[in-house]
């Protein structure tokens, strides 16, 4: 079955049925039980009745028998097994242990009647019809007394409950599997109006739109809230991916249109070609693809690569490379090892030190401590700092500040952003404050080895 109701209605309904089956087994049992147990009695009561007599030494012939031989057949046996007395017209009685040799009926003597009490279930041909009693058996005197009850109230009472439960059992399995099917209905209802407008969604591309959220507050309700909350981060993230996009290609178009032109007037006045000019503009290019790949690569789950990386050793080859920096770097490090990718940690070094170059005034430090369970790498200038308020905002992909100043100096904007990300793939943070000396400090926060 495809629908979740009729597996719900069906399962339901099975459910009940084993149940009911059960208790109603375990129920006849307990009836059956009672009513044996009380025909036990009857007996047990007739049996005493008659072995009274014989205690109180009155003979076999004398002995006052029940008279409805029907409801309470006796029987009175020695100890060799004849039988002594029986009631009127029992013709036969079987099961209680007994050959039933008749013996010369006798005199019987004084004696105690015993208190144990042995029960049995035979039969009894009474008039030529045969019946099953249930069958009490006391001893007084050397003589056993047998009286019995009859069963057929007990098998007639526990055939009418059985018939009445076989009969309202299938109404009641449909009550059941109706009211399931309902309750299971309506408890759909809102997820079958959270897939319909899913649908919507998928086929109108349009991830403005929410599915309805009921007013409970069960699992219902969580779902349509958690699809919701899907559907604005995946909002978001399309949002942010279209906003890379546009981004991207109106970065790129400017150092490949400034190549192309340069390239053009060089091919035909080849006197005017700015051959470092369209050199400068390669290498732009070339940066901002290789910051494009990576920041795909870092938005597809790349993780970096395990192994362990000292940022003291790491920042002084860092700075060691950099001959063509504006402005002296100065550097303050202490062994501190972490793990990570050495090659996405100097792209992030790189960064920070590109960044602070750009807006340094006279003064560039790195410094690497450790904290505790982590190892801090600091970058600081001397330049104007980040306003508080633009703090968070440095981060976010191309974004400049300073919209005033060319793109070649300022760059594409990515920097920052990458570092970022990266900080984040290896389990820290990066975090832009005031530096001492008033410009920005870049704080590079990660855990430490081990």
């Amino acid at each position: 079955m495809s629908s979740v109701r009729a597996r719900t209605a069906l399962g339901a309904t099975l459910v009940v049925a084993l149940a009911l089956v059960v208790a109603g087994v375990a129920l006849l049992g307990v009836l059956r039980g009672n009513l044996v147990d009380q025909a036990g009695l009857q007996a047990e009561v007739a049996a005493r009745s008659v072995a009274s007599q014989i205690a109180n030494g009155t003979p076999f012939a004398e002995l006052d028998l029940p008279d409805d031989t029907e409801e309470h057949p006796v029987q009175v046996v020695d100890d060799r097994g004849r039988v002594v007395a029986v009631g009127e017209d029992v013709q036969r009685i079987a099961g209680t242990s007994s050959p039933g040799t008749r013996a010369v009926a006798g005199g019987a003597g004084g004696g105690e009647v015993s208190q144990d009490v042995d029960h049995s279930t035979g039969e009894v041909t009474v008039d030529g019809e045969t019946a099953t009693y249930r069958f009490a058996a006391v001893e007084v005197s050397g003589v056993t007394v047998y009286a019995g009850a009859p069963l057929a109230t007990e098998e007639a009472t526990v055939a009418g409950v059985r018939g009445a439960m076989l009969a309202a059992l299938p109404p009641l399995l449909l009550v059941v599997g109706g009211v399931t099917w309902l309750v299971t209905r309506r408890a759909l209802r809102p997820v079958e109006g959270i897939r319909r407008e899913m649908a919507a969604i998928t086929a109108s591309e349009d991830l403005s739109r929410r599915v309805p959220e009921p007013a409970t507050r069960d699992e219902v309700a969580r779902l349509a809230r958690t699809t919701n909350e899907t559907l604005a981060v995946l909002e978001a993230s399309v949002e942010r991916q279209r906003r890379f996009v546009a981004d991207a290609s109106h970065e790129l178009r400017s150092p490949v249109a400034s190549l192309r032109t340069q390239l053009e007037v060089g091919a035909a006045h080849p006197e005017l070609l700015d051959l470092p000019g369209a050199v400068a503009d390669t290498v732009r290019l070339q940066r901002l693809a290789a910051d494009l790949l990576l920041l795909a690569r870092l938005d597809a789950g790349e993780r970096p690569g395990s192994g362990r990386v000292d940022l003291a050793a790491l920042t002084r080859q860092e700075v060691a490379q950099r001959t063509g920096d504006r402005v002296p770097v100065r550097v303050e490090a202490v062994e501190a090892e972490v793990d990570g990718s050495r090659g996405h940690l100097a792209r992030v070094l790189g960064n920070l030190l590109d960044n602070a170059q750009r807006h340094a005034e006279t003064a560039v430090a790195v410094t690497v401590r450790r904290e505790g369970r982590h190892v801090v790498l600091a970058v600081e200038d001397d330049g104007a700092g980040v306003p508080e308020p633009e703090r968070e905002r440095v981060f976010e992909r191309f974004v400049r500040l300073d919209d005033a100043r060319s793109r070649d100096e300022g760059g594409a904007g990515l920097g920052l952003a990458i570092a970022r990300d990266v900080a984040v793939r290896h389990g820290g943070t990066l975090r832009v404050g005031r530096a001492g000396s008033g410009g920005a400090r870049f704080e590079l926060r990660l855990p430490a080895a081990g």
